[in-house]
């Protein structure tokens, strides 16, 4: 159990089920982690703060339901990870969840293990829990910084998820190499079980809406997978 808590993630706990809320909260504290807890989303978003590092969010509730509030944050380009908890489990919700910004998706009823092991797997890939920052990638105008976690075009920032931005790194850092989706899912979503080639396309299509008029520096080549392209201009 971590018991410094001047440094333990902050993470925000949205569900309209009490029970669950105090189950979570329980185990996550002895984790080491610092537990919010909000029983709707309009209550979520009067707690959430700059300082969680993640979010467990339901998605079924009275009032906005947990896929409205997480496409609001999105708009809001606020980056803050989000790993919904549901009882809808077929593909279409799924990646209806990372549609809309989701970063990863339990289904009900989970384990408290599943839970802690996803929780884990989604601050890492956010950069927290202390692993080595990635250096900056630098194309031009364009310049991916890892430390950071953000990208920037022109010196405008893009609003991107943290899985977004570990995608585009991932590409990024070997630009003349086409990376089939199974092999993309190994490296962004590797600790994520139940990833499909699709979330990896909704993805992909999500980052080139944001790169807007740069929206072709990912490409795709039918039946080979993404790449990321320093000469499309």
């Amino acid at each position: 159990m971590n018991t410094d808590n001047a440094k333990a993630p902050k993470i925000l706990v949205v569900d309209d089920e009490s029970v669950i809320c105090e189950v979570l909260e329980f185990n996550l504290t002895n984790e080491g982690y610092e537990i919010t807890c909000a029983h709707s989303a309009e209550e979520a978003a009067k707690k959430l703060l700059p300082a969680h590092s993640l979010i467990l969010l339901d998605v079924m509730m009275g009032g906005m339901s947990g896929y409205k509030f997480a496409e609001t944050l999105r708009q809001k380009k606020n980056p803050v990870p989000i790993i919904f908890l549901t009882a809808k489990d077929t593909e279409n919700d799924m990646l209806t969840g990372f549609s809309v910004g989701g970063d990863d998706y339990i289904s009900k009823p989970f384990s408290i293990k599943e839970v802690i092991a996803r929780v884990k797997a989604v601050l890492k890939r956010s950069g927290i829990a202390g692993e080595k920052p990635d250096s900056r990638v630098i194309f031009n105008d364009i310049v991916i910084d890892g430390e950071l976690k953000e990208l920037s075009i022109g010196g405008e920032k893009v609003p991107l998820t943290k899985t977004e931005f570990d995608l585009v790194m991932f590409l990024a850092e070997n630009p003349d190499r086409i990376y089939s989706r199974d092999e993309i899912i190994d490296r962004v979503w590797k600790e994520t079980p139940y990833i499909t080639e699709r979330t990896v396309d909704v993805h992909v299509t999500r980052i080139r809406k944001k790169l807007g008029a740069k929206a072709a520096l990912i490409v795709n080549r039918a039946g080979f997978g993404y790449r990321f392209n320093i000469s499309q201009e």
